[in-house]
């Protein structure tokens, strides 16, 4: 029960690390938030195909993690932020709104889905299946991927 707790505090310390330390807007700091997102929804992956047995604190550790880096992603993509990031599309600083409107959505469903919390494998199926639409829209929109 403990290493739960643990992983649980890491997650936390970590959203809130990445929160303030990475907004300078880097490419760094855009892949760290990036990394956050992608672990939790592996560790929701992992709980969806079988991979892992359902458990409650994970998922919830989870959500909470893409809510808040998702919500915390736009701030990366000021003014002053790195323009000239190979991996984004500067297509983000012409559509700026739309870029926060699908930052914003994927917090605000992850926040749903944390608020009615699946409670079993196929409920984490069905919220990263609504979680990762969120995540696809908004890399085929902006993200340039490296040949």
């Amino acid at each position: 029960m403990k290493w739960k707790a643990i992983v649980a505090a890491t997650v936390l310390a970590g959203v809130a690390f990445g929160s303030v330390v990475a907004a300078d807007g880097t490419h760094d700091s855009r892949i760290a938030l990036m990394k956050k997102v992608g672990g939790a929804a592996g560790a929701l992956g992992a709980i969806a195909k079988g991979d892992k047995p359902y458990d409650a604190s994970v998922v919830k550790a989870a959500l909470m993690t893409i809510a808040e880096n998702a919500k915390a992603f736009p701030d990366h993509f000021g003014p002053n932020s790195d323009k000239t990031d190979a991996e984004v599309n500067p297509k983000v600083w012409d559509n700026l709104d739309d870029f926060k409107a699908k930052a914003n959505k994927l917090s605000s469903d992850a926040e749903v889905a944390l608020a009615q919390l699946p409670a079993d494998q196929a409920g984490v199926g069905a919220a990263l299946k609504t979680l990762g639409g969120n995540c696809g829209a908004c890399h085929q929109a902006y993200r340039i991927t490296k040949n």
